[in-house]
This record gives C-alpha cells, structure tokens and sequence, in this order.
C-alpha cells in the first residue's frame, strides 16, 4: 500500500514495487490513480486497487485505515502523502497548518498502527515512511513542516526500538529524502532555482532506489546522495547554538519568488 500514489516519489515506488507486489494505491487524485494503475496492469500483469481519499479528512483516513487492516498478506506500506507550504508560521492560514501535521502525523499514526497489527502478528513486513532531511535541519518559513517530518522520523525510530525488542523481523524506515524533483515545489511556488544549486536535486528514481535497498538491509535511517548523507552528519553533531546560526542561514522560505 502506498499513499501519495498519483506523483513524485509514491508514484516511483508503485513503478518499481509493482515487480514484487500487488498494489493498493491511495491519493486524492482519481484520474491520476486510474491512469497508473492502467499502466502496471498492462506492464507487469498485476492486481492493482485504488482509493481515491484525503488522509487528512478523519472520515476519508479511516476508510483507508479499515482497508488496509482487512487486506491479506500484507507486505508493505509507504506513508508517501504529504505536502509543504511557504511563510511564517503566524502569517499561514491556521487551517493549511492543522491538515499539514493530521496528514503528516495523524494519518502515519493511524495506518502504522492497522498494519503492525498484521505485520508483527504474521512476522514479516515492512514500512516506509517517508520523511525528509528536514527532520534534521530545519528552514525559516517551514516550521510545520519540519517539525512534522522530525516527528515521522522519531516516531519511526520508536517503531524501530519497540519491534527489535519484541523480536520481531518486521523492519521499518525513515525515508529522508532532500530536494527531489517531483510536483511538490510547483505546488507551493517554489523556485527551484533559488532553492538550492543545480548538484542539490536527487531524482526521485534514486530516492526510491536508495529506500528498497536499504529496506532489504534493515537500516533505519536513510539519507539519499552523499551531499544529504555528509551534511546531516555534520549537522547533527554541532552543539545547539552552531546548528541554529546555520538555519539562520538559510534562504527563507517567505521570501522566495513565486515559479
């Protein structure tokens, strides 16, 4: 099961799972659910379902929570769905701000939670949730979204603990991707270019790449492109005070002109 199926990195991971697995796919956007879902069909021959939901709609979430705990044979789950926004926190519309961390916070809890209870119960499995090298640096202008990404990966990093103590051989991962090619920056007016230099951009085929490699592997961190992996490695290791005058940094994401 993957959600945020219909683009970037969901729709990647569905493209390169679809060799190994049938495939639930879960995203907002029916049209481009069906035309996918078209295409694995005929390429590689396999079963695949798609529900049309909003994670971040409590109603919508449940349906997906309920599907999944009553699907058979359950191999992994991808919690992909997310979304960014640019501006100060005080200057954002308060409500863009709660979606961002029910779909980010509350919709990881709910479906990890639906498929643990099958995964630990049949001993095998897996999850990726994907988070973001923002879980360890955080920008001017994305306070939610950092601090909701940081939460995905601790979370997972408790999953991670809470698993090897009960023995269990299902492995979870925090994806921690940084700028990747997909809609995701169109959607919230971002100028690439101003974002960061030409050598900073992953492609989303190796970001997925780096995940089911690693997944095979057990890691539990994993940080795409040797640029990501080397600043984190820095990063987390200053004291507080250095690490904050670097984020002050940072371009600010308030300020950065429309594409």
């Amino acid at each position: 099961m993957i959600t945020g199926a219909s683009s970037g990195i969901g729709a990647v991971f569905a493209r390169k799972l679809a060799a190994d697995y049938d495939l639930l796919l879960i995203a907002r956007r029916r049209d481009r659910l069906e035309a996918l879902a078209a295409e694995l069909r005929t390429q590689d021959g396999i079963a695949v379902e798609i529900l049309a939901a909003d994670l971040a709609n409590e109603g919508e979430l449940a349906l997906v929570a309920d599907r999944l705990a009553a699907g058979a044979n359950l191999g992994l789950l991808v919690n992909n769905a997310g979304f960014g926004t640019i501006g100060y926190f005080w200057e954002a519309e308060l409500a863009q701000q709660e979606e961002m961390h029910r779909l980010h916070v509350m919709a990881t809890v709910r479906l990890c939670h639906a498929a643990l209870k099958k995964m630990v119960a049949q001993n095998s499995g897996g999850i990726v949730n994907v988070a973001s090298v923002a879980s360890f640096v955080r920008t001017p202008g994305s306070s939610s979204y950092g601090a909701t990404k940081s939460w995905m990966a601790t979370f997972t990093e408790g999953l991670a603990l809470e698993l090897k103590k009960a023995g269990s051989a299902v492995r979870v991962q925090a994806l921690c991707p940084g700028f990747t090619h997909t809609e995701f920056h169109d959607v919230i007016h971002l100028d690439r270019k101003r974002v960061a230099g030409p050598s900073m951009w992953l492609r989303a085929e190796d970001v997925v790449d780096a995940s089911l490699q690693e997944l095979r592997k057990g890691k539990l961190y994993v940080v795409p492109g040797w640029r990501y992996q080397l600043g984190v490695a820095v990063l987390t290791k200053l004291p507080t005070r250095m690490r904050l005058a670097f984020e002050m940094a940072l371009k600010d994401r308030r300020k950065v002109s429309k594409a």
